[in-house]
């Protein structure tokens, strides 16, 4: 069981705790007080629920975030008087991804309305009752005269620490983003693959399960499965034209959703869908443009995935590859695009820079918190054993405009939402003051249409074209 089950296991089995518990004290008030006092209370707790207690935030909002970020710039710096006052010898530069380490307090009523933090002209929004130590993400932000802060339903403490990192080499070269799913190169690197020199986008699964918006056009459910899976494999070499990647640079494997880590136990064992009656990758591959060793089998095995990378990686020999971080994003079939990643690199002697990415979490469902269009602070993160050095591109209006419109372009984000969640989100509206953007029904259009995209650098910097790090 992955950590991220377990946590929400044990969520779950403590909110049937909570519930038993409270329906017995209803059940008590109704017999002493009237029997009224039952559903109105019933009614009243579900409202409450709804609003202020649906998320699945899974650790205490008063822990201290634990990073171990490496800097060799970094300043004391002091918040008074709605200002952030730098010393004298901070040396910003141009390009700069910066960071600022402040604690944190709710206010009472930030335990019923989100609490966050205006920089500037950007909000970011952090867990009600937070209580400890947070990351602002100040990139892009002009410190020179004093940056404005302001915090909402939390006060800042006085004294923060300000930390520079400079930008990776390679970062905008020649890019290959490696996405599991059609939609988590849009996602998590947009921006970074419409300024890369050169981008390509290789999506390792067709993302063909969980088809039922299909099934409701009269569709068998293998029938729905398909359809699905060939749309999104459409999607994955459509869409990136949007921000100017040809379809030539797009490549889709056709592997098939969460089989992935069963492909890993079993290398060479080919594993078939779970829903579209296949086993075999091609049917979700005709619409590539690229050439594989592997198309004259279609095998949905693993070392036929890890030996596609190893092609691709050839041909390309990427200045840096964009990646999931399995130590932050929990996904099943992206903790294994990460190890497929790392097995294919190993093979070819290849040292390029690793940027990860998380488009899930282990702990908070949420986040990025906030509105969309807001600014991306640094996650939740509790596991200051492994450093860790964060990169942030960031995202005009007129471009965040243009990721939301390749987001909608997506058929998985397209599906209305159910009922259950049209009634939270108005819930939420009416009394914890939350918003959604106009662009689309789907979580993903408030999480990922941001001010920033957020890297974590990792691996060597390469050398001209990828290969291997300068000496």
């Amino acid at each position: 069981m992955s950590r991220k089950q377990a946590l929400l296991r044990r969520h779950r089995r403590n909110k049937r705790i909570g519930l038993i518990v409270g329906l017995l004290l209803l059940v008590v008030m109704g017999v002493l007080l009237a029997w009224w006092v039952i559903p109105l209370g019933a009614l009243l707790a579900w409202m409450a629920h709804e609003a202020w207690f649906s998320d699945h935030l899974f650790y205490s909002p008063a822990q201290d975030y634990q990073y171990a970020l490496p800097t060799q710039r970094q300043w004391a710096v002091s918040v008074a008087g709605g200002r952030l006052a730098l010393p004298a010898d901070a040396a910003i530069e141009q390009g700069d991804t910066l960071v600022l380490q402040v604690r944190l307090r709710s206010t009472w009523l930030g335990r019923f309305l989100d609490p966050w933090v205006a920089a500037g002209h950007d909000r970011q929004t952090f867990e009600r009752g937070v209580r400890g130590l947070r990351y602002l993400n100040l990139t892009g932000a002009n410190l020179a005269e004093g940056l404005a802060l302001q915090a909402r339903h939390c006060r800042l403490a006085p004294e923060a620490t300000l930390l520079a990192f400079s930008p990776p080499a390679g970062a905008l070269g020649r890019v290959l983003v490696i996405a599991p799913h059609a939609d988590d190169a849009e996602l998590a690197a947009f921006e970074l693959y419409s300024q890369a020199r050169e981008s390509w986008i290789v999506t390792l699964t067709a993302g063909e399960i969980e088809a039922e918006h299909y099934e409701q056009m009269g569709l068998a459910k293998a029938q729905a499965s398909r359809l699905k899976g060939q749309l999104r494999a459409w999607d994955s070499l459509a869409v990136p034209l949007w921000a100017g990647v040809p379809a030539e640079r797009c490549v889709q494997l056709g592997y098939f959703c969460l089989q992935l880590p069963a492909m890993r136990e079993q290398p060479d064992t080919p594993i078939a869908s779970r829903a579209a009656e296949l086993a075999d990758v091609r049917p979700f591959r005709r619409f590539n443009q690229v050439s594989l060793r592997t198309d004259s089998d279609g095998a949905p095995t693993w070392a036929n995935l890890v030996g596609d990378l190893i092609e691709l990686f050839e041909r390309v020999r990427p200045d840096a590859i964009v990646l999931p971080d399995a130590g932050l994003d929990p996904h099943p079939d992206h903790i294994a695009a990460r190890q497929a990643t790392a097995q294919a690199l190993e093979a070819t002697g290849q040292a390029p820079l690793l940027l990860g990415y998380a488009n899930h979490l282990h702990d908070n469902d949420r986040w990025p918190m906030g509105n969309g269009g807001d600014g991306v602070a640094l996650p939740p993160h509790f596991d200051a054993s492994q450093p860790r050095r964060p990169w942030v591109v960031q995202v005009s209006p007129e471009q965040q405009w243009q990721k939301a419109m390749a987001l909608g372009m997506m058929h998985d984000l397209q599906p209305p939402l159910p009922a259950k969640r049209r009634m939270r989100r108005w819930l939420q509206r009416l009394l914890a003051g939350r918003e959604w953007p106009r662009y689309g029904e789907n979580e993903f259009f408030r999480k990922a249409v941001r001010r920033h995209e957020l890297f974590w650098v990792q691996g060597l910097e390469p050398g001209p074209a990828g290969r291997g790090p300068e000496v």
